[in-house]
Order: C-alpha cells, then sequence, then structure tokens
C-alpha cells in the first residue's frame, strides 16, 4: 500500500537541474541540502550518449565510500543514472566542495537488507518511497578508488 503517488519524474528531472547548476554557480557554497538532509552530487557518463551527466542524490555515507539509493521518489522504473553506472561504473562524487572517485556497483541480494536500513536510517522517506514501487529499489556501493 503506497502512502502517495511518486513524484513526477518531469518534476525531479528540473528539480535536479536547477539543485546542480545552484552547487556549481556558488562554487559548492550552496545547495548541500534538501530539507535539512545533506546531499551530494553524482557525475556519471551517459550509457547512451556518452555525455557527462549530473544527479543530485541523498548523501549516505558509508565505511569510508558512499550509498545510492535508485530511489527516484519511489517511481516505476530506476533512474538514468543507474543505467550509466551499470555501463560505466567509475563515478565522481561531490559533496560540500569535496570531489572523489569512486566504483560503484549494485550491492548483492545478501548485502541489500543490512544496506537498506542504514539509507532508510540516514533518510527516512526512502521508508516511504519503498511503498510507492512494486521494483526492489536498487542500492549501489560507492568505494573510493584508490589514488
Amino acid at each position: 500500500m503506497s502512502y502517495a503517488a511518486p513524484p513526477k519524474r518531469w518534476f525531479i528531472r528540473i528539480f535536479g537541474i536547477i539543485q546542480t547548476l545552484l552547487y556549481k554557480v556558488s562554487g559548492s557554497r550552496l545547495s548541500n541540502t534538501v530539507g535539512g538532509d545533506d546531499i551530494c552530487f553524482l557525475e556519471t557518463v551517459g550509457a547512451k550518449t556518452g555525455k557527462t551527466r549530473f544527479a543530485p542524490l541523498m548523501y549516505v555515507p558509508f565505511n569510508g565510500g558512499v550509498l545510492l539509493v535508485a530511489s527516484v521518489g519511489g517511481t516505476p522504473k530506476n533512474p538514468s543514472w543507474y543505467w550509466n553506472i551499470l555501463k560505466s561504473p567509475v563515478v565522481k562524487i561531490s559533496h560540500r566542495g569535496s570531489e572523489k572517485k569512486y566504483r560503484a556497483r549494485v550491492a548483492h541480494p545478501d548485502e541489500r537488507p543490512s544496506l537498506w536500513r542504514t539509507c532508510v536510517e540516514t533518510y527516512p522517506p526512502y521508508g516511504e518511497y519503498e511503498t510507492r514501487t512494486q521494483r526492489e529499489i536498487p542500492v549501489l556501493i560507492c568505494e573510493p578508488l584508490e589514488v
């Protein structure tokens, strides 16, 4: 049973563009939070276009890396960035002005339950998003690349 309908994808896209633009134009001083919760900016390579793509996501730190939740607010389909990562798993994540490269991978089925709990503890609305969709929302583990 769903609490509410998921947001429209076009709204999420426009919100993401504005959020990313504010972050970049302000030199990472603005647009670091949504509703008081930290966000990060994911940079991927487009799976179809090969172009650089940006997505603001909730920031879920984990074991020196970052967890990414492909929720799109509980919409029926995975976000574009999810497919980008499957094709090109090396990503860049910016958080409060700090940029790092990571290798991302989808959490294995045996890892996901505990990681999902961590995600919901960090950002409780993920629990509601899960009720809005029939798909299992993917959790991706981003581990820092050694420099």
